[in-house]
């Protein structure tokens, strides 16, 4: 067993942060990081200050959505 992959994650499905948005996917989301983990949130550009909520938590990266 692998065990759940949300242990090694920062953030947790559900929950709100605070993010910067610090780059951009090639498929133009935006990428905020927390503590270096790497957040997709579509509708976001870079320098943007927002609010998330996170959706989906992976392995290696997140899928968010902005708060407005």
């Amino acid at each position: 067993m692998f065990g759940n992959e949300q242990n090694s994650a920062p953030v947790v499905a559900g929950e709100n942060y605070e993010v910067s948005i610090d780059d951009l996917a090639r498929e133009g989301d935006g990428i905020a990081r927390v503590e270096g983990f790497v957040i997709f949130v579509p509708g976001t550009k870079v320098g943007d200050k927002v609010t998330i909520k996170v959706n989906k938590v992976m392995r290696k990266f997140a899928v968010a959505e902005k708060v407005e």
